[in-house]
C-alpha cells in the first residue's frame, strides 16, 4: 500500500492543528494595563480619589490601589508597601506622597522637603523604571481648611514644590492635583463641599482633609484633565468624565 495517503492525511491534520492553535490564540484577550496607584489616605481606599479613578478606567486597563492611610515616602518604603505595589508588575504608577511627610508626623514618617522627600520620590521613580513602568507624580491633593472664606495655605507647598522639582528633573509626567484642587474649591457651592467632606472624629465637625465617595468622584477629573496633558497614553484609557 503507498504511503501517499497517509503522509497527505497526516499533512491535512497537522495543518488543522496548526489553524486550531492560531484560533485559540486569536481569541485569548490581550492582557490588561496594570495601574498601581501609591500614596496616602488621600489615595487611598474609601477615603481618597484612587477607588474612583479606578472606576474610570476602561476594559484594557485594571487598577491596583495600594495607597495607605498614614503613609509618607519614608513609611511606605519601610512598612513593605513598596514592594507589594511593584509585584503586581505595574505598566504605569501614580504615586502622591506630602501630608505624611509634613513636621509633626513622627519620625518614622517624617521627611524633609528640601532633601528627604524629594530623595524618597527620586528612588520610587528609579525603581519604577528599572522595572519598567511608567511613573507619573502626582502633587499633594489640598486640605481644605478655610479663614473667612480663603483657603488657609499650610506647609503642603513646601512638598508640593518638591514633587515638580523631581519631575522636571527626571523628566516624570506630573499631575498638579494641588493647584488643581485649589482652583476646584474657589469655585465650589457649599452644597458641593459638603458633599464631598466626611464627618470628623468630633460631633458635627467635618473632615478637611479626606473625601467621601461623593468626594472621590468630584476630585478624579481633575486627575484625568492633567494626564491628558502630561501622560496622554494612560488618560486615553479612562472613560471620558465630561
Amino acid at each position: 500500500m503507498s504511503a501517499g495517503p497517509q503522509k497527505f492525511g497526516a499533512l491535512l491534520a497537522a495543518i488543522a492543528c496548526a489553524f486550531s492553535l492560531q484560533a485559540a490564540e486569536s481569541a485569548t484577550p490581550p492582557a490588561k494595563i496594570r495601574v498601581v496607584l501609591i500614596g496616602d489616605s488621600t489615595v487611598a481606599s474609601k477615603s481618597g480619589w484612587g477607588d474612583a479613578f479606578g472606576k474610570l478606567l476602561g476594559d484594557r486597563a485594571e487598577c491596583f490601589n495600594d495607597a495607605k492611610g498614614g503613609a509618607s515616602t519614608k513609611s511606605f518604603r519601610d512598612g513593605g508597601y513598596w514592594k507589594t505595589a511593584l509585584a503586581h508588575k505595574p505598566d504605569w504608577l501614580l504615586i502622591q506622597f506630602g501630608h505624611n511627610d509634613q513636621p509633626g508626623k513622627g519620625l518614622a514618617r517624617e521627611t524633609d522637603p528640601a532633601t528627604t522627600f524629594p530623595e524618597n520620590l527620586a528612588r520610587y521613580v528609579d525603581e519604577a523604571r528599572a522595572l519598567g513602568a511608567k511613573p507619573v507624580l502626582v502633587t499633594s491633593l489640598t486640605r481644605r481648611t478655610s479663614r473667612g472664606g480663603k483657603l488657609v495655605p499650610d506647609l503642603l507647598v513646601g512638598y508640593v514644590a518638591a514633587a515638580k522639582r523631581v519631575a522636571a528633573e527626571k523628566n516624570v509626567p506630573l499631575v498638579d492635583l494641588n493647584a488643581r484642587s485649589i482652583e476646584q474649591l474657589e469655585k465650589l457651592s457649599p452644597a458641593d463641599l459638603a458633599a464631598m467632606e466626611p464627618e470628623g472624629k468630633k460631633s458635627g465637625t467635618k473632615d478637611h482633609t479626606h473625601l467621601t465617595e461623593r468626594g472621590g468622584e468630584m476630585v478624579v477629573p481633575l486627575v484625568v484633565a492633567e494626564l491628558r496633558k502630561t501622560a496622554p497614553e494612560l488618560a486615553a484609557l479612562c472613560i471620558p468624565t465630561q
